[in-house]
């Protein structure tokens, strides 16, 4: 018998009073409760209680030991509830990273709805355009954009992005819009230093297709690569979500676009997939449903 029944089988004789009564209310031989109160003695080396053929007593020792034992078994009964608990409903704080604007346009909108759907949980969104060592940094999901390395990390498709180039209609009105990739020679054109797109001198929509070029302009992040875009800067290349908003607005153009060029995919992933608790279970549930409903993360609703 380990440690932790010993002492319930304790704290049960004292309680009651006897051996019988402790047997009985614990559906155990009077031997077997006899042996795990000896067990006890034994090993912590005191006498916990006196015995006579009439009744049984507490010794010093053994009352001091009581109340320590009530402590401890009333606090293993409290962690077991909370796990438990942390398990069945929703609780606690949910860390959630992705790439910052799709964080900001995609799974922000998530998050809030979660919020509000689950009262007992708070939320941190760690929106960074790295890849985010989950472990270390403590996040229990996220979004993935591109081919997974086999990082251990449990994963649900929800969807494709690929790569664009874009520019203002205004751009487009002053210098042209190009025919072929070797025709954005003549043009201006945007990279980002954050992510390589056009930073490393290639443009295009694929690799085939794909022409050695200086871009005029390099950011180092996706938010000015798009403020550039949008200023008439010049041609710009892109992530499909990224721009997305300012297409549909009119504030941007296709330029060159190939609807079959290489698609990348979109996952919804986890450290601890299924096993995860409930407050990640249940986000990593309505992040799949509302990613794969929107037509600009999976086209294959629109």
């Amino acid at each position: 018998m380990d440690r932790w029944q010993a002492m319930r089988v304790f704290v049960r004789v004292a309680e009651s009073g006897g051996f019988a009564g402790a047997a009985r209310q614990l559906h155990m031989s009077p031997p077997a409760v006899t042996r795990a109160v000896a067990a006890l003695e034994a090993r912590i080396g005191a006498r916990l209680l006196t015995r006579t053929t009439r009744s049984v007593r507490l010794t010093e020792a053994g009352g001091r030991y009581l109340e320590d034992c009530r402590r401890i078994l009333a606090e293993i009964e409290e962690a077991d509830a909370a796990a438990a608990g942390s398990y069945a409903t929703p609780s606690g704080t949910l860390t959630v990273t992705a790439p910052v604007q799709f964080g900001r346009l995609y799974v922000l909108p998530v998050i809030t709805e979660y919020l509000a759907r689950h009262a007992a949980v708070s939320a941190q969104a760690l929106f960074l355009d790295r890849v985010v060592n989950m472990i270390e940094e403590g996040a229990d999901a996220g979004v993935r954009i591109g081919p997974l390395a086999d990082s251990g990390l449990a994963a649900i498709r929800v969807g494709t992005v690929r790569r664009v180039l874009c520019a203002a209609p205004d751009y487009l009105d002053r210098h042209g819009t190009p025919a072929t990739v070797r025709d954005l020679r003549g043009h201006a054109v945007i990279g980002s230093a954050s992510t390589g797109l056009g930073a490393d001198g290639r443009f295009g929509p694929g690799p085939g297709g794909a022409v050695a070029l200086r871009p005029r302009l390099t950011c180092t992040t996706i938010d000015s690569v798009l403020a550039a875009a949008l200023a008439g800067q010049g041609i710009a290349q892109l992530l499909s979500y990224q721009v997305a908003p300012a297409l549909a607005e009119g504030r941007l153009r296709l330029v060159l676009d190939d609807p079959e060029a290489a698609a990348m995919p979109v996952h919804v992933v986890s450290p601890e997939g299924r096993r995860a608790p409930a407050k990640v279970r249940a986000f990593i549930d309505l992040a799949v449903a509302r990613l794969r409903a929107d037509p600009r993360v999976n086209p294959a609703r629109g």
